[in-house]
């Protein structure tokens, strides 16, 4: 599998860092979804504007909001609603939206790639798709049965250089782990983005509420990284195919955006759609970053067991 790597916007013309913005804003969308995908992406749509109308210039979207999340159960009928990247009504729409509003836009879909199918994320500035990434870390559970829909991620981690910084690029269950967040920033990203569909474990798991753990999570990636992170949930509850009677999973929402402190900058509650724009000083974050010392200190000679499994170096290569 490729390494991660940095991909550059085509709309920078040179290496120069004057031509990044030294302060941009960023908005997160929370939204429910419904059975109908034409007004998903019209919500979805209609809130990226509404965030542009309070000033964003990225605005992150929350995981495959084209439909319901589908992965629930371990239908065959799902396999369906992936799309080729150059073949997809989604992208080529919130394409030309990126184009008309001037922003830089990740756009969560489900991706079909010959006999495979990935769980990706498109990112767009000014209507220019500057790459896909595919999720890396594909989760399976009561109510989150993604093995069954997308092979792991094959790109490696991506960050996405514009010119309104860099992107490092998470979906839902890459949050969780934070060597993935460490290599992002290691790669020079301004902002952790993560769009994301998590919620309530429905039967047969035992009942719990991850919102708190999920959220400190990556507050601990914004800290110990001194990086802006931005998580896209949705909301709402939605029926689980085959289940008993009035079994759903509920999304909980939650969106929030964390500075480099890992302090909350603004979120959402557990029900609400809309939008939260916060402002973020990229030079004034890089110059945190490198006096704080956590870069300058590190030891990746003594981190070799993070590269193996089960933490065993002993063995011969």
């Amino acid at each position: 599998m490729p390494d991660a790597r940095v991909v550059r916007s085509p709309h920078l013309a040179s290496a120069s860092a004057a031509e990044v913005s030294a302060q941009f804003n960023v908005g997160v969308v929370q939204m429910a979804m419904t059975d109908s995908s034409e007004n998903n992406a019209d919500n979805a749509e209609r809130l990226v504007r509404e965030a542009v109308a309070q000033g964003a210039n990225v605005v992150i979207l929350p995981e495959l909001f084209e439909h319901r999340y589908f992965p629930k159960a371990q239908l065959d009928a799902n396999l369906e609603l992936a799309r080729d990247v150059d073949d997809c009504a989604l992208l080529q729409r919130f394409a030309k939206l990126s184009e008309e509003l001037s922003i830089v836009l990740p756009v969560s879909f489900y991706e079909k790639a010959g006999q495979a199918r990935f769980n990706s994320c498109a990112v767009y500035e000014n209507g220019t798709r500057l790459g896909v990434y595919r999720k890396s870390h594909i989760p399976d559970g009561p109510g989150y049965q993604e093995k069954f829909h997308f092979s792991p991620g094959d790109t490696g981690g991506i960050v996405f250089a514009t010119r309104f910084g860099a992107l490092g690029v998470g979906i839902c269950w890459d949050q969780w782990f934070p060597e993935y967040a460490r290599v992002l920033c290691l790669l020079g990203a301004d902002l952790l983005v993560y769009p994301t569909a998590i919620g309530s474990e429905p039967p047969p798991a035992a009942p719990l509420d991850s919102r708190g753990h999920w959220r400190r999570v990556m507050q601990g990636h914004a800290g110990a990284n001194l990086t802006p992170v931005v998580a896209a949930n949705r909301v709402g509850a939605e029926p689980i195919p085959g289940g008993a009677d009035g079994d759903v999973l509920t999304f909980y929402g939650c969106s929030f955006i964390a500075d480099v402190d890992g302090a909350l900058l603004a979120d959402m509650n557990d029900a609400e759609e809309g939008v939260r724009v916060v402002r973020v000083d990229r030079v004034a974050n890089d110059r945190r970053r490198s006096a704080w010392g956590v870069f300058r200190d590190r030891r990746p000679d003594v981190y070799g067991a993070i590269g193996t499994m089960d933490g065993n170096t002993s063995r011969s290569k």
